[in-house]
Formats: C-alpha cells, sequence, structure tokens
C-alpha cells in the first residue's frame, strides 16, 4: 500500500483504460483527428456487439495517430475483440500505438489483432509502440498478434529515467507524492522499471506497495515558464547532470493565475520545448495541458493556453522531435464535480486528483516502458 497518505481509488473502469489517452492527429480509416495536432484526450468505449478501433491516420499534416482499443464485451455471434489500430506514416510524422482488441464474451466469437506499429515517415523520428495481443473470445476464437515497438526511450536494461518537470503540482502540493506516488503505483503494478530523477526531492512519500519511492524530481512551487522564478534554466543543468529517458512536463498555471504576458506563455512554452531537445534530441517529451482552477476567468485563459498546444506539438513532431500530448484539462473537467471532487484547492489537485493525472501520464507512457 502507499504508505501513508495513498488510500485511494486506484480501480480502473474499462471506460478510464480504454479512454485516457489518444493521439489527435491526421486520421484515416475510423480515426476522425484532424491533422497536424496530436494529443490524448478522453477516447468512448465500443458498445457491445461491435467491431472497434481507430485505424491510424496514414499522411495527414505529418502525423499519425493511434487507433484506439476495440470493444471489451461482444453480444452472442459478434467478433469479441476490436481490431487494434494500425499506425501509418506521414511525412515528418510520429506513428501511433496501436491497441490491441480486448476480450469479450460472444460465443464463437473472432480475437481483436494487436496493433502493428507504423514507421515514421519522411523525417519522422517516432516509431509507434506496438499494439496488445487481443485475447481470444468465447467459443474457440484464438489471440490476435501483438505488434511491434518503434521508438524506444528507456534503455534494455535497468529502470527508465523519468523527469517529473514543471510546478508546485508536479512537486506534490497539497498531497505529498503528488502524481508521481500513485503514478509510481502503476508502473509496480504493472511490472514496469521506472525511477524518477531531478534535482528537487520534497513532498515525497518514503515507500509505494513496500517498495522505496524514489523521490527526485524537478517541480517548483510557484515557478513560470521562464523568467527569474522560471523552470526553464534547470533544463541546462538537470538534463545533463540526471540523463532522463522521458520528461513529463507540465507548466503553465503559475503564468496563468498570475497574469503574466499570458499572449506569449505558448511562444515560450515553445522555446522550452526547443531548449529541452537542443540538449537531448533522443529524450521523449510527454507534455500536458495543465489542469483547470476554482475560477472559471482563469480557466478561459487556461483553455486559450491549453489551445495552443497541439500546434507546438505537431511543429516539432515535424522536426522528427519524440514528444506526445496528453489532455489533462479534460481529465479533470469531464467530471462536472471536479472542483470539489478534483481539486484541494484553487489549483492543485487533491488525492483524488493527482490520482487521476497519474492515469493519464501512465497511458501516454507505458507503451514506451519496459
Amino acid at each position: 500500500m502507499i504508505t501513508g497518505m495513498l488510500a485511494r481509488q486506484l480501480k480502473f473502469s474499462s471506460s478510464v483504460i480504454l479512454a485516457n489517452v489518444v493521439l489527435l492527429l491526421a486520421a484515416c480509416s475510423e480515426g476522425t483527428d484532424p491533422p497536424g495536432t496530436m494529443t490524448a484526450g478522453a477516447g468512448s468505449v465500443a458498445s457491445a456487439g461491435t467491431m472497434s478501433g481507430g485505424g491510424a491516420g496514414s499522411s495527414g499534416a505529418g502525423t499519425t495517430s493511434a487507433g484506439s482499443a476495440g470493444a471489451a464485451t461482444a453480444s452472442a455471434g459478434a467478433p469479441n475483440g476490436g481490431i487494434g489500430g494500425v499506425a501509418g506514416a506521414g511525412a515528418g510524422g510520429v506513428a501511433g500505438a496501436g491497441a490491441g482488441g480486448a476480450p469479450g464474451a460472444g460465443a464463437g466469437g473472432v480475437p481483436g489483432a494487436g496493433g502493428r506499429a507504423g514507421s515514421g515517415g519522411v523525417g519522422g523520428a517516432v516509431g509507434g509502440a506496438g499494439g496488445t495481443a487481443g485475447k481470444g473470445g468465447a467459443g474457440g476464437g484464438s489471440s490476435g498478434a501483438g505488434g511491434t515497438a518503434g521508438f524506444q526511450p528507456c534503455p534494455v536494461s535497468g529502470p527508465c529515467k523519468i523527469m517529473p518537470f514543471g510546478d508546485s503540482i508536479t512537486q506534490g502540493f497539497n498531497v505529498a507524492g503528488g502524481y508521481r506516488a500513485p503514478l509510481f503505483h502503476l508502473a509496480l503494478a504493472a511490472k514496469h522499471e521506472i525511477t524518477f530523477v531531478g534535482s528537487a526531492s520534497d513532498y515525497s512519500v518514503p515507500s509505494v506497495d513496500g517498495t522505496a519511492f524514489p523521490k527526485n524530481h524537478e517541480g517548483h512551487g510557484g515557478y513560470t515558464i521562464e523568467g527569474s522564478n522560471g523552470i526553464a534554466p534547470f533544463v541546462s543543468s538537470s538534463i545533463p547532470n540526471y540523463k532522463p529517458n522521458i520528461i513529463t512536463l507540465m507548466i503553465g498555471t503559475n503564468d496563468i493565475n498570475g497574469n503574466v504576458n499570458v499572449a506569449d506563455a505558448p511562444n515560450r512554452l515553445g522555446k522550452l520545448l526547443d531548449s529541452i531537445f537542443a540538449r537531448d534530441p533522443n529524450i521523449l517529451v510527454v507534455l500536458a495541458q495543465i489542469v483547470p482552477s476554482r475560477t472559471d476567468g482563469t480557466n478561459n485563459s487556461i483553455k486559450t493556453y491549453n489551445a495552443a498546444m497541439p500546434n507546438l506539438v505537431s511543429t516539432r513532431v515535424g522536426k522528427g522531435q519524440h514528444i506526445l500530448l496528453v489532455d489533462m484539462y479534460g481529465a479533470f473537467t469531464n467530471d462536472a464535480n471536479y472542483k470539489q471532487s478534483l481539486l484541494g484547492d484553487n489549483l492543485h489537485p487533491n488525492q483524488t486528483g493527482y490520482n487521476a493525472m497519474a492515469d493519464v501520464w501512465f497511458k501516454a507512457l507505458s507503451p514506451y516502458l519496459r
């Protein structure tokens, strides 16, 4: 159990497991995402008796998206597993991850086929992670084939080094361990070997599930994107010192809440991303659209800031850089009562909110972890 504070709801419904990480890119087949964007928002669960699994876009504006998982339930005689998404290749694109079909209960069902990773297109840098093999359904279906992995930031042996990078929400204000502790729990449960790195070690817990918790991070309370109180200077020290394989980046809440040149915040974020890739082009950056506040006026500015991120991501994908976008804002606002159920104060999540963040991070990270 997570020591001292993580009595939490870490159960996953099928809708959560299938919903949180969808790369919004150029879509084909059953995908409907607009070209040129890449995000991980909430997906939908296929209805019973259907064969689901969005195929990835094959060209579009330099990106490809990930097929979603198939339906978890099938009616009698219908196919049990959804067909895994097939990642295509676009010019300068990133191959998405095809998710394997989930098992169903229909008689004589056909198994879901595992997602197949596409290769990056011209200038493309990231191969999608292989889809999970669909399990055979009741009535004699056989298991679907698993996919093949592409770009892999984590080492073959030893823990994958993740640097949580941001402000007090990354630090874990209100709840020791923040999203880091439940994320570590999810990785342990899935038997992935990870550790956290960075220059800070506060707001942490001693252990998770009986395993010593890696306390380090690069979350700094009250910090903005750049400037005298910005996180940008940590790029030049923390990347060469700690050599992270993956960075989970969420920043901008203090810029928006403090009205710090809000209109220029996306440009500052772009400069921060460029400085990260200039230090190490092989890092995988998972960028998050920031969580909402309890103040509707602030949320309007947050939505404008978040809306600029897909273009920042697709531009860098086109340069062959390894970057994903996840939607933390939607993960909160999907709950109509999020201001009370997921936030501990005006800006910071409570334990349940940090758990929700960990779910989103983990769904984006898991195809790349070993």
